[in-house]
C-alpha cells in the first residue's frame, strides 16, 4: 500500500507524531482537541478520535480527566548492557548489567514454592506440578523502579540445601552461578530470549508506567551439563530501556 493510500487515520496520526518527536508539540502540550484536528485535515470525527488512539497506543500522549490530551514527556532511554555472566565472587547479575557504575542497583524479593506450570516445566524440563521456588524481584536504579524479574528453580535440585532460598542463606544475592556451584551444579550455558508484548496491569504500576505500554521480556535461563538449573523472565519498559549485548570472541 502506497503511503497515499494509507488510511486517513495513520496520515494524521502521521503527521502529529512528526510534530511531536520535532518538538513541534513539545512534552505537556494539549494536543488538539478532536474538532480541530477535524477542522485542520478535513478529515472526520471518528477519524481524529481514531487517530489520538493511535498516539496514546504509542504512548506519545495521555489522556488527563476532564482536560484533554497532552503530549507525554519522553523518558531518557537507559542502556541495559548484557556481557556475560562472571564467577565466584561477584554479587547478583543485576549488579553485573549496570552500564553505568555510579548506578546504584537495589532490589526487593519475595521467595516462595509452588508448582511448575507447564510454561516453567517446558523451559527447566522437569514435569508439570513439580516443585519450584518462585522469587520476585523490584530492581531499582538510583531509587526508581527499573525492572521486574521472576525466577523459577526446581526444587529437585536446590530443595534441603543452603541455597534453595536465593535471597536468604550464606549465598544470599550472590547469583546463580556461584549458588548452584555451592551444591555442585556448575554452570556452563546462559540462554537468553529477547522478545516484546503489550505491558500487563500489574507490570506497568510497579514499573511505573502506564498500562498497556510495550514491555521487553528477557527470558533467561542457567545450564549445568545441559541441565537447566534456573529460568527467570526480566521485564522492563521498552519505553526506557535499551538492551546492548557485548559477545566476548573465544
Amino acid at each position: 500500500m502506497a503511503f497515499g493510500d494509507q488510511p486517513a487515520y495513520l496520515r494524521v496520526a502521521g503527521d502529529l507524531r512528526q510534530k511531536i518527536v520535532a518538538g513541534e508539540l513539545p512534552p505537556h502540550t494539549r494536543l488538539p482537541s478532536q474538532a480541530r484536528i477535524r477542522e485542520q485535515y478535513g478529515v472526520s470525527d471518528t477519524v481524529a478520535l481514531e487517530a489520538r488512539k493511535v498516539l496514546m497506543a504509542e504512548g506519545l500522549v495521555e489522556g488527563r480527566s476532564g482536560s484533554g490530551t497532552y503530549v507525554r514527556e519522553r523518558p531518557e532511554r537507559r542502556l541495559v548492557v548484557r556481557t556475560g555472566y562472571r564467577s565466584v565472587g561477584e554479587s547478583t547479575p543485576f549488579r553485573q548489567e549496570q552500564a553505568d557504575p555510579k548506578v546504584k542497583g537495589t532490589w526487593e524479593s519475595r521467595s516462595e514454592q509452588g508448582a511448575a506450570t507447564a510454561a516453567v516445566a517446558e523451559r527447566l524440563r522437569i514435569s508439570v506440578g513439580d516443585k519450584v521456588m518462585r522469587t520476585d524481584y523490584l530492581f531499582r536504579c538510583s531509587g526508581e523502579p527499573a525492572m521486574l524479574s521472576t525466577s523459577w528453580e526446581p526444587l529437585a535440585l536446590t530443595g534441603r540445601t543452603p541455597v534453595m532460598l536465593p535471597e536468604e542463606g550464606p549465598l544470599a544475592g550472590r547469583g546463580v552461578v556461584e549458588r548452584m556451584a555451592a551444591i555442585d551444579l556448575i554452570v556452563d550455558n546462559v540462554t537468553e530470549e529477547i522478545s516484546a508484548r503489550p505491558g500487563l496491569a500489574q507490570e506497568a504500576l510497579a514499573l511505573g508506567g502506564v498500562p498497556g505500554h510495550w514491555v521487553l521480556v528477557v527470558a533467561r535461563t542457567y545450564f549445568a551439563g545441559g541441565c537447566p538449573v534456573e529460568t527467570a523472565d526480566v521485564v522492563m519498559l521498552a519505553e526506557r530501556h535499551r538492551v546492548a549485548y557485548h559477545l566476548p570472541v573465544k
